[in-house]
């Protein structure tokens, strides 16, 4: 699966499409889901009291270098899949994910 099956463009940015694990050791990408199209991230924070969505907009704002009040959770705030709008264009997006 390749970057752009999770990474569309946007006004205003791109979207991600995101399944979201809480609970996990630490906070990483996982990989990606094919059926869903989306990436995979493991976060080390409970799904309580928006914990979970907190350490993954921290995690994104440290992956993708912007600040976290840049990132909104369009979709899914309460739901392991998540639709997230960031303010960067979408080869810049998969480039950072991909740690390149």
């Amino acid at each position: 699966m390749k970057a752009q099956d999770y990474v569309k463009p946007a006004k205003g940015g791109c979207v991600l499409s995101v399944d979201v694990s809480p609970g996990a050791d630490s906070t990483e990408i996982m990989g990606v889901n094919p059926w869903r199209g989306s990436i995979q991230i493991r976060v080390a924070a409970q799904p309580k009291e928006g914990e979970a969505n907190d350490a993954l907009v921290r995690f994104l704002s440290s992956r993708l270098r912007i600040p976290p009040t840049s990132i909104t959770i369009v979709r899914g705030a309460k739901s392991s899949h998540k639709t997230i709008l960031v303010p960067l264009e979408a080869e810049k997006v998969m480039q950072l994910l991909e740690g390149k």
